[in-house]
């Protein structure tokens, strides 16, 4: 970034574009997000109208630079936490540390629904969902699967809830690694589905 030392004062219109233009091939302004390059670009495009902006170029060059530092900042800040969220949408349902059985994964999805935490008993119904089918053998025992691996395997072998079993995993993501809050009635959904693959016999069982 430049410091205006040692330069003139009120730089003219060509030295304050060429000050600018040089800011913005700062590899620190390019992260490859689409929105903040094209409130770059369109900040590149106004740079051709400084000398009609009524201000010296001093200030011209002040206001783009403190434009363009605000658009990087709040640009980081969203993309931040969207990238670190696509990251940890790879982790899986269960860990290797959770060696709780489905009844246990119940139990505690139930506590959590009673006491209004339906992020908690969304999650862990859903959990109980996946132990369940491991503990029938329709899944073999695996720390790390993700809610659409579960969901894809156990449809195989009970393809009538294709639907319910990929829906829970949606959910399930949306919840734990999303930003989305649950409800009561997300809870019912998976208490739905919970019973429903309970009840289901299964047709094939997955390689």
């Amino acid at each position: 970034m430049h410091v205006l030392t040692g330069v003139p004062v009120d730089p003219d219109a060509a030295t304050a574009r060429r000050w600018v233009r040089e800011e913005l091939l700062d590899p620190a302004y390019h992260r490859r997000e689409p929105l903040l390059q094209r409130l770059l670009d369109w900040v590149a495009d106004q740079l051709d109208q400084l000398p009609a902006l009524g201000m010296s170029h001093l200030t011209a060059l002040l206001v783009v630079v403190g434009v363009v530092l605000a658009v990087v900042l709040v640009a980081l800040r969203v993309a931040g936490p969207v990238r670190a969220g696509a990251r940890r949408r790879r982790t899986g349902v269960l860990h290797a540390d959770d060696r709780r059985t489905a009844a246990d994964l119940r139990a505690s999805a139930d506590a959590a629904a009673a006491a209004g935490a339906w992020s908690t008993a969304v999650a862990d119904r859903f959990r109980a969902v996946v132990r369940g089918l491991e503990e029938r053998g329709l899944l073999d025992e695996r720390p790390g699967r993700t809610a659409h691996e579960a969901a894809r395997l156990a449809a195989a072998a009970l393809p009538g809830l294709v639907d319910g079993l990929r829906s829970g995993g949606d959910l399930f993501d949306d919840v734990v690694y999303g930003d989305r809050t649950a409800t009561a009635q997300d809870d019912a959904r998976l208490r739905a589905l919970d019973e429903a693959v309970r009840a289901a016999r299964p047709t094939a069982v997955p390689a």
